[in-house]
């Protein structure tokens, strides 16, 4: 393989795993390339009983009820990305993380519903 097929493809698989800017949508494949290489923090802002009948492995449940962003990993160079159901509530989480001063979130927009269709894997309980 020549060095600038392999350096494109190098660079196209990175740009799938991590948003060039913070605050970015993040695709269905983005999330599950960042989750396989442990380049994204997946924070699911669903209520617990939604979050215990089904989620994404590997994402941690913060409850846009009582969402604060201090609860949020730290900052980091590792990005957390924010998702619920359908986006509504990941987009609401992401401005109080946004207002408290949060570059390093983003927000997966197709949430649940596109994970599902995608066949994205699910996990029960808590």
């Amino acid at each position: 393989m020549r060095l600038a097929t392999w350096a494109f493809l190098c660079g196209l698989i990175s740009s799938l795993a991590v948003p060039a800017l913070a605050g970015e949508i993040f695709s269905f494949d983005q999330v599950r390339a960042g989750l396989n290489s442990n380049r994204i923090h997946l924070v699911d802002v669903r209520e617990a009983e939604e979050f215990a009948a089904g989620h994404v492995p590997g994402a941690v449940n913060l409850p846009l009820s009582t969402f604060k962003a201090e609860q949020l990993p730290p900052p980091s160079e590792i990005p957390v990305v924010l998702m619920c159901r359908s986006g509504r509530r990941a987009g609401e989480a992401m401005t109080i993380a946004d207002a408290a001063g949060r570059s390093d979130v983003g927000v997966y927009t197709g949430s649940m519903i596109e994970w599902t269709e995608k066949n994205g894997p699910i996990v029960t309980g808590p």
